[in-house]
């Protein structure tokens, strides 16, 4: 969007603190788990454990029994929204976001698999009802899904079929998948069907531009449509343009914000935080430098598989793992350059009040640190 006046320029660290500040990261916050879950607009959930991490990281004495707890009540739920990707929400966000959502990144991983004649002669109407009544009649799995609907269309790539109903219905992942210390496969009914008193609309797009600026702000428009997945959304932000201040980056891309929300300093101090795999911290802006250092691009990925990462003075620093034995955990924290000693003896202690959260107190820990890559 072209600038229209001279705005004030937010420096890249002032962007890291106020988004910190936003995420939660700065300091650990006293805001209740449901409260949380529904200010960060919802948890990247690919994998069951992140949610439960990016919490810790963030809230003041969390333990992940009550997340579980929630997600067992029904009050969160796991279900595909942003970025056609599995998210912790709210229930009424559940709902309301995936209807919003909806045109952008599902709609278009539908067309794709379309496109590749996975579905050449499914009517796609007949697929979401007959599936609808599948997930409905009881939960079921993906594979239950495509046996289902496979003699329908035995021409149809199996997958495709069970990826065209995930993306035609709002198909919540029910428990006890995702919940804290248990297991279970991927098994699927619609929001309907979950929730007692799901919501009818659509989240409102100005209403959702206001909360993603007072969870990811200041953003670009770039940013949020990064973030949601959707497209055009330069409209909401003119619209909302008299409630909003605006800033420009350092490479002169205009920025949005909340006028009340926090900007700290840029030399406010930012603790280490270790972040789960595809925290939304690092996910959720067009352009990544607020968080991510240019030397740092590209290193939290090894081949299709995410790491866990830390934050450093406020910004990716390196990766960690968790190896938990019957008898043992240990966390091994690995940097990308070499840390002062000030910095090993915070990390150490960052890494320690995370496994008092999330591990069994029973169950002694080492904290190992690789050699630091150049």
């Amino acid at each position: 969007m072209a600038l229209k006046t001279t705005h004030p320029v937010l420096g890249t660290r002032a962007l890291n603190r106020a988004t910190l500040a936003r995420q939660l990261l700065l300091r650990p916050a006293p805001m209740g788990v449901t409260e949380a879950v529904e200010h960060l607009l919802g948890l990247q959930a690919q994998n069951t454990k992140p949610p439960y991490y990016a919490l810790a990281a963030r809230l003041d004495g969390f333990r992940p029994e009550q997340l579980s707890a929630l997600m067992e009540s029904r009050a969160v739920a796991r279900i595909v929204t942003m970025r056609s990707t599995v998210h912790t929400h709210t229930a009424r966000d559940a709902v309301a976001l995936r209807r919003l959502v909806q045109p952008g990144a599902i709609d278009r991983e539908l067309a794709v698999f379309v496109s590749r004649k996975g579905l050449d002669g499914v009517d796609l109407d007949r697929l979401a009802t007959t599936a609808r009544a599948l997930v409905e009649e009881r939960p079921r799995t993906p594979k239950e899904l495509r046996e289902e609907l496979l003699p329908l269309w035995p021409d149809a790539d199996p997958q495709s079929l069970s990826v065209a109903a995930r993306c035609l219905l709002p198909l919540v992942q029910v428990t006890p998948r995702g919940l804290w210390g248990r297991g279970g496969r991927v098994a699927l009914t619609t929001t309907d069907r979950w929730f007692d008193d799901p919501a009818r609309e659509a989240a409102d797009v100005d209403e959702t531009v206001l909360r993603y600026l007072g969870a990811f702000g200041p953003a670009s428009v770039k940013d949020m449509q990064t973030w949601c997945g959707l497209t055009r959304l330069g409209e909401a932000f003119e619209r909302l343009r008299p409630r909003l201040l605006a800033f420009r980056s350092e490479r002169g891309t205009e920025l949005f914000d909340l006028p009340d929300a926090p900007r700290p300093d840029e030399d406010t101090p930012a603790p280490p935080r270790f972040l789960p795999e595809f925290d939304n911290l690092l996910l959720s802006h067009a352009d990544r430098g607020r968080v991510v250092p240019e030397e740092a691009r590209g290193r939290t990925w090894t081949g299709n598989q995410a790491h866990r990462v830390f934050l450093l003075d406020g910004f990716l620093a390196g990766i960690w793992r968790l190896d938990e034995a019957k008898d043992r955990t240990t966390l091994t924290v690995q940097p990308f350059g070499r840390v002062t000693r000030d910095r090993r003896a915070a990390l150490t202690a960052e890494a320690e009040r995370t496994l008092r959260l999330m591990t069994p107190p029973d169950i002694p820990y080492d904290i190992v640190f690789g050699t630091p890559e150049t």
